[in-house]
């Protein structure tokens, strides 16, 4: 299945992001559909204590060397995708600063314990980093550990962003996510 920036805009009404706006005006503003607020990177730690706040680049390089993860493999266009995602969470919000905080610190693990970023490890050791991090296992909390941080503000994002999309939602029997209009001809035929 070919997930396209469309589903990424549609992924972003249905969770209620102003995605869609947020997209157009960096796009009308700087040409390319980025910011360029550089963040720094701080002195994190693996156990979570660090305050490693990476540069939208590193967020994300790392947010989409994840989604590889994190998605089926029969998911194609993973890059495209979550960048378009993406556009629309990076907004300069609380939110945004955590999810870049949380990318920050388990770019420090993998610093830490692979020598290398995340964006560059191989899918097989970045499966592995998210596993030694205990994120596969981990309850969600914002404001808890690293795993707990992880799980909450990168894998739960990368899926609900997934999801949430016409074409994600297809993968889960979900034909018509909230959100998406499809008419009462939609509840009439069932799941295809």
């Amino acid at each position: 299945m070919e997930l396209t920036r469309r589903d990424a805009v549609a992924a972003l009404a249905a969770v209620g992001a102003t995605g869609g706006v947020a997209v157009a005006a960096r796009r009308s503003s700087d040409g390319d559909g980025r910011d360029d607020a550089e963040g720094t990177v701080g002195e994190g730690d693996p156990d979570g204590e660090g305050d490693a706040i990476p540069d939208e680049a590193t967020v994300r390089a790392a947010m989409t060397a994840i989604a590889t993860v994190v998605y089926p493999s029969e998911v194609d266009g993973v890059e495209e995708f979550v960048d378009g995602f993406l556009d629309g969470r990076l907004d300069g919000s609380a939110r945004a600063t955590e999810l870049r905080a949380a990318v920050g610190d388990l770019d420090e693990a993998a610093h830490s314990w692979y020598d290398a970023p995340v964006a560059e490890l191989s899918e097989a050791d970045r499966d592995g980093l998210l596993r030694e991090v205990g994120a596969d296992t981990a309850d969600e909390n914002p404001d808890g550990t690293l795993a707990e941080r992880v799980r909450y503000h990168v894998v739960n994002e990368l899926l609900l962003a997934l999801y949430a999309s016409p074409t994600g939602g297809e993968l889960v029997g979900l034909e018509n996510p909230q959100g998406h209009p499809g008419g009462t001809e939609s509840y009439r035929r069932g799941p295809r």
